[in-house]
């Protein structure tokens, strides 16, 4: 690739005069990162000039300028050790316990949860005395005992005075600011046992099939069968540890203890990057000398800052749902986190336990972990963390997201599947194909620029591959992550504001910073931009035309609102490896099916996704399975042909763990579909959830067989003169022949023939009524045909066929055509088969 090196050695020498201004002023870590630029520029000159002395110059100069940025590293990680050193004493833990303890007390007793109030008050009033006896800090000593004397005044007379006299609590641990809460979420009372210490204070588990309070379940059984009681136990297990469906009793878990809390589990799994530099597992009271969970307002998503995890996808998922707290007042991530006060908010618990509640295979489920967290040898955070210092609400939600995904040596994702799990959005994937010709990049970017700014999306969007070359001059990260901050259309002008996880390394190209020529000064005005300024300090922030996107990027990932609907239903299945054919390109028959139905003349959507369970990392690292939802409109019948009726929706398999699709309602569109599981390639035993979501009430059923007998000839063969052909030829008569009979006193059987033989032949079947037990029955036929002759696979399903005597033809389509065949006979009653010829 052929360099600008004039215009390469400018950027350099803009990049250093920055570097020494900020170097000047102390903002160590900015002039390092500038410092680091001009070097980069002067190796790209270097690379692209024949001239040796302007390269041995240059060559001398980035040197010089790189190892005055890893000077400045140093000296920046000297200073935050030094602050990182000011640790609590063990009484000074003891009194942040203490007054944990006591707020929880407080909201206990404000819940009208006496007994466990009462608990808790004890619990502080020992805490307080033991503590205040080691402590040698007078004032500490003080603090100590007014906790104490606080709780014990409570807790006396809740257990002294009947009826209860109620006082409100006049003290109160506060966090954030009030926001309002996203609803509960409930989970399926399925019979899993949790595997934390008896809770308190909890009501009875709740049933709900929903994923959100706000939407009504609606369509199919409240309780669960015992197939996917089954599927939700056996999908607990992800890579060898558990985790059970998050119940409504998990809402009083306990988090304080005699012993600060470790996890049973062990310490997380450290990525090859990680171990390189890992010193330690440390407590955040270890580290920071006042943590908390959330410092400030609001959650901030320009403080979420990427180390050394390859979760970019995670991390850009975390800001834009930072992002969407802030905008909207909702608690998005925030309401994933416990323990919390009364207010519902987030708070640090000095005993060292957090409950994560993540949207798993299918269902809300409760992950445990304790706050330790790798430490450096400079002593910084080997893990995603946040840049106010303390804050710990974004180092803890990566590790529970990394222990359900196998430790922190995680292979990567996508953030369809990250802010799913983190807020149980509708996921959905929209890939950059501005080449296509079906591919409307006006219509996504008009999407796009009215969803996001009412709340109903959450999006991210990711580059696709390029070389070195290209990533260097563009700015941009290969295969990497970004969250979707903002979308502006400005006189014509179609703008996104987006960021990078590494909270460094930005767009160089058309309205990013250094963009002289486009930002005209009404733009600046209208979207509160200086480049000037926004050039001082790299945050991994920039803008970008929607142009230089359908260039460089490669899919957009959407999260919608599932309060965009207001009716729910799912079912969790298994299909077993060895049901049905490998593929799916003659027989969909023994697939998975569904019969979904809403009101005649309804009008609205209907949304189908179908969620693969995953519960190994090998299986998320190389996932190999490709899955998608067919919808035909087959008035929710089964369906046995994968294009006879041809799809209403032909679903792309894709080997995401997600799959969506949409069903657009009028009225005069269908009331009755079917939905089809299907895969590519069929080698494992799959456990999924299909999930529907509708703005109208609809009805959603597995279609169940109802046929409880079978009988089969595995030795079937046409075979010289039994070679007959189809009923055009005179040898038809010839061909084999098979007696059935249904033994019933009922005239609404119902019956499926199934003939297979080699794919090679066009082949069919004939049924012929011998006798017929009710001369009068409605469904009494003479004959019947399975239809147009079909490669190596026919099927003939009859429905209210009467007790009675019947022969069955299997032919080809031509005579004389020799091999085996498998035919197959399936009844609603008692059969008998036998052959005639």
């Amino acid at each position: 690739m052929s360099w600008n090196v004039q215009g390469l050695v400018e950027d350099a020498l803009t990049s250093s005069t920055r570097a020494i201004q900020f170097d000047r002023d102390r903002q160590h870590e900015v002039a390092a990162f500038y410092y680091r630029e001009a070097a980069r520029f002067l190796e790209l000159a270097i690379s692209g000039t024949a001239d040796d002395g302007n390269k041995e110059s240059w060559t001398k100069k980035a040197a010089e300028y790189k190892e005055r940025a890893q000077a400045l590293d140093q000296l920046r990680l000297n200073q935050q050790a030094a602050v990182q050193s000011v640790v609590l004493s063990e009484s000074q833990k003891q009194l942040q316990q203490c007054r944990f303890l006591l707020c929880q007390a407080l909201d206990a007793d404000e819940a009208g949860n006496r007994d466990e109030a009462v608990e808790l008050y004890t619990q502080a009033v020992d805490l307080g005395i033991r503590a205040r006896s080691s402590a040698q800090d007078p004032e500490l000593q003080n603090k100590l005992a007014s906790l104490a004397r606080q709780a014990l005044e409570r807790a006396e007379e809740l257990k002294g005075i009947l009826p209860q006299v109620e006082e409100k609590p006049t003290s109160h641990v506060s966090v954030q600011p009030k926001l309002c809460s996203v609803p509960e979420y409930t989970s399926p009372n399925v019979s899993v046992q949790a595997t934390a210490a008896t809770n308190r204070g909890a009501g009875k588990a709740q049933l709900h099939r929903g994923s959100s309070a706000h939407l009504k379940v609606t369509g199919g059984q409240d309780t669960y069968t015992e197939e996917e009681k089954r599927v939700l136990l056996q999908t607990s297990h992800i890579n060898r540890k558990e985790y059970v469906p998050f119940m409504n009793m998990d809402l009083g878990e306990r988090f304080q203890y005699s012993l600060p809390f470790t996890d049973r589990d062990g310490h997380l799994a450290l990525s090859p990057k990680q171990r390189r530099d890992f010193v330690r597992w440390a407590r955040p009271d270890e580290i920071f000398p006042e943590p908390k969970m959330v410092i400030g307002q609001h959650v901030d998503c320009f403080s979420i800052k990427q180390t050394v995890v390859s979760d970019c996808s995670f991390v850009a998922s975390l800001a834009v749902s930072a992002l969407y707290e802030r905008r909207f007042g909702r608690r998005l991530v925030t309401s994933i986190i416990y323990p919390r006060n009364s207010k519902k908010e987030p708070i640090y618990n000095p005993f060292g336990k957090y409950m994560v509640k993540l949207h798993i295979n299918g269902i809300p489920r409760k992950v445990i972990i304790d706050d330790y967290l790798p430490v450096g040898k400079h002593g910084g955070l080997l893990c995603s963390y946040s840049t106010n210092n303390g804050e710990l609400w974004i180092s803890l939600l990566e590790k529970a997201y990394m222990k359900v995904m196998g430790g922190y040596d995680f292979p990567g994702s996508n953030s369809n599947i990250d802010l799913h799990a983190l807020t149980g959005w509708i996921p959905e994937r929209m890939s950059v194909r501005a080449s296509e010709p079906d591919f409307n990049a006006d219509a996504l970017f008009d999407k796009l620029l009215n969803r996001l700014h009412k709340g109903d999306v959450l999006v991210t969007v990711a580059t696709g591959e390029m070389s070195e070359a290209e990533a260097d001059r563009s700015g941009l990260v290969p295969t990497h992550a970004y969250a979707v901050l903002d979308v502006r259309t400005v006189k014509g002008v179609r703008l996104l504001q987006l960021k990078n996880p590494w909270s460094h390394v930005r767009w160089r190209g058309n309205y990013s910073e250094l963009d002289t020529k486009h930002w005209t000064p009404e733009l600046r005005q209208t979207l509160n931009f200086d480049p000037t300024s926004a050039a001082m300090f790299d945050n991994g922030v920039f803008w970008i035309d929607y142009d230089s996107i359908l260039r460089f990027y490669d899919v957009f990932y959407l999260n919608w609102n599932p309060g965009l609907f207001s009716y729910t239903y799912c079912i969790h299945q298994s299909w077993s490896a060895g049901t049905g054919p490998i593929k799916d390109a003659y027989n969909i028959g023994e697939n998975p099916q569904f019969r979904m139905e809403v009101k005649p003349g309804a009008s609205g959507a209907v949304w189908i996704l179908l969620t693969r369970h995953i519960t190994q990392i090998d299986d998320f690292r190389e996932n190999r399975e490709y899955i998608t939802v067919l919808v035909y409109k087959n008035d929710g019948r089964r369906v046995y042909y994968p294009y006879d009726p041809a799809p209403f929706i032909d679903g792309v398999r894709i080997n995401s763990p997600h799959y969506l699709c949409k069903i657009i309602l009028n009225e005069s569109s269908s009331h009755r579909y079917t939905l089809v599981i299907s895969q590519y390639e069929k080698t494992n035993t799959i456990f999924y959830t299909l999930r529907a979501y509708a703005t109208c009430p609809f009805t959603l059923a597995k279609i169940s067989s109802p046929y409880e007998y079978t009988q089969k000839v595995t030795d079937g063969q046409w075979k010289g003169v039994t070679a007959g052909g189809c009923a055009n030829h005179p040898t038809h008569v010839n061909n084999p022949c098979y007696q059935m009979k249904l033994e019933s006193s009922h005239n609404n059987n119902q019956v499926l023939l199934d003939l297979r033989g080699p794919k090679l032949y066009q082949i069919g079947l004939e049924i012929i009524c011998v006798v017929v037990n009710d001369q009068n029955a409605p469904g009494a036929f003479k004959r019947k045909h399975s239809g147009p002759f079909r490669s190596g696979f026919v099927v003939l399903a009859l429905e209210d066929v009467p007790a009675g005597t019947y022969s069955i033809v299997p032919s080809t389509f031509l005579p004389n055509q020799e091999g085996p065949f498998i035919l197959t006979v399936k009844a609603s009653c008692p059969i008998s088969l036998a052959q005639l010829q």
